[in-house]
């Protein structure tokens, strides 16, 4: 099986999914470890050399647009950051709701939709039956998985996910951990270069 956790951190959740908004993973962990490297703090106790913990909202609001563009994060996805930090407080009691309230809570920000929101409640909330649905690549990754379908969209991948209900999230993560991906039909994607414009 596969242990899901709850951290109960919304922000801390929030902010990463907002990142990984419309760009590869690459591109969206570089993004972070640039933003948390240079306004987060120390890591407390024993850590490793350049160990930091992520800024508090106070901090992210704190951060110049050029230092976002530097980043590789565009004015949409460092907006909806700055918004969400502006009601912090308000986000963080979303850790308390159902799931289903609480992404009604998170979409209440203008840039966080279905995508953020099931995100964030798969990692604050352990949500096993959270599934993410808008993603460009998982709807195939389910279907050529499990029915050899690698054109599956979002409605395919919910009906073939359908027999694992109250775990579909679950079932969703362990495929992506088995590996099972369909063959690649074309060369990889080379990610734009917001820095450079």
């Amino acid at each position: 099986g596969l242990r899901l956790l709850r951290t109960g951190l919304v922000l801390e959740a929030l902010i990463p999914s907002v990142l990984e908004q419309k760009v590869t993973t690459d591109e969206a962990y570089r993004a972070w470890r640039l933003l948390v490297r240079k306004y987060g703090e120390p890591a407390p106790g024993p850590a490793p050399d350049g160990m930091h913990v992520m800024p508090d909202a106070h901090a992210w609001s704190l951060i110049p647009s050029w230092e976002w563009h530097r980043a590789g994060v565009d004015d949409k996805r460092a907006a909806t950051i700055l918004r969400a930090c502006r009601v912090a407080r308000r986000m963080e009691e979303a850790a308390d709701m159902t799931p289903a309230e609480a992404r009604k809570r998170l979409e209440l920000i203008p840039g966080v939709g279905p995508w953020t929101s099931a995100e964030v409640v798969q990692r604050t909330h352990g949500a096993p039956d959270e599934v993410t649905t808008g993603d460009y690549h998982l709807p195939g990754i389910v279907g050529w998985a499990l029915a050899g379908d690698r054109t599956a969209d979002d409605a395919a991948m919910l009906d073939l996910l359908a027999p694992y209900g109250g775990q579909r999230h679950r079932a969703a993560r362990l495929i992506l951990l088995s590996g099972r991906i369909p063959p690649r039909r074309a060369p990889r994607m080379t990610p734009g270069n917001i820095a450079a414009l």
